[in-house]
């Protein structure tokens, strides 16, 4: 039987892979926690929990009429980002995948009502630095899948989609590691003012009303109070949350839900990237399973 050995809300900011130099000007000179967090997470809970796979829900790949996720057997090439080719340019990459747990994914969902998630493995099906930017942080032999966020889906389709996730690993017999790439509020300062919101305090947040709900939301996590978060999502999508935080909704379903009381530990301060929040919180998975 599979399991679900750990889960992340982790921002995938282009700011961590940039030269080391570049990234602590744009914050005035210090270093930011997003950067050094991931490495925190690569020693202190990868490194311990050698997982089979890595399973991305990836906030920067939208599909429109069902959610789709990864089948590949191995993926390798090079990466330039369509948003930011200056930082981002002819980035190597290269990972294994898992074609057994997507082909497991999409048999669950055909069996599930109301459920479309189909198992794609094109050889040239795009890659998002939402996924591709952990791995020069996370990356160890694991295989590695992306699942998109359906721009269609709401919370009820998030919920049946992230459950069938669950359903699936806990058939395999894989174990494997959740991450929900994205950001918490998601609201970009304008292009002429942008420049002068690089630094990573939270006074650089595109809004109060932006930054109150996100402590909201990340001190809900840290005390493992997913139901709320869940239950007021239709309040945190004023404050437009990245992708609707499909990533976190498909994560959290595969986790229980509402009645997963997994409590959050931080990797990272809460930090501004132009204007958006950005935070890194792991959930251990508990002795008593997920659920409570």
């Amino acid at each position: 039987m599979g399991e679900i050995v750990g889960a992340g809300l982790l921002a995938h900011v282009p700011t961590i892979v940039l030269p080391d130099q570049l990234r602590r000007e744009l914050n005035n000179g210090k270093e930011s926690t997003l950067y050094t967090g991931l490495h925190n997470l690569r020693r202190e809970v990868f490194n311990e929990l050698r997982p089979d796979v890595v399973l991305v829900f990836d906030s920067h790949w939208f599909t429109t009429v069902e959610f789709v996720v990864t089948s590949h057997d191995h993926r390798h090439g090079l990466f330039t980002s369509d948003e930011l080719p200056r930082g981002m340019s002819s980035v190597p990459y290269d990972f294994p995948g898992c074609p057994e747990l997507a082909q497991l994914i999409g048999k669950v969902a055909e069996d599930t009502p109301e459920c479309w998630v189909t198992p794609i493995d094109n050889e040239h099906l795009p890659l998002a630095y939402a996924t591709l930017n952990f791995l020069p942080f996370l990356q160890g032999d694991e295989a590695w899948m992306s699942m998109s966020v359906c721009q269609t889906a709401d919370q009820h389709d998030f919920a049946t989609a992230g459950h069938v996730i669950g359903e699936a690993i806990a058939r395999s017999d894989l174990r494997v590691a959740l991450i929900a790439s994205g950001a918490v509020s998601h609201t970009f300062h304008n292009l002429r003012d942008l420049r002068h919101h690089e630094a990573a305090g939270e006074e650089h947040i595109f809004s109060p009303e932006a930054r109150d709900w996100d402590h909201r939301v990340i001190d809900a996590l840290l005390d493992g109070n997913h139901a709320q978060v869940l239950g007021e999502m239709n309040q945190f999508l004023g404050v437009k949350p990245e992708g609707r935080f499909g990533h976190y909704q498909l994560m959290a379903a595969a986790l229980g839900g509402p009645t997963c009381t997994a409590p959050g530990r931080l990797f990272s301060e809460y930090e501004n990237s132009i204007g958006t929040g950005q935070v890194h919180i792991w959930f251990e998975q508990p002795e008593h399973g997920w659920t409570g």
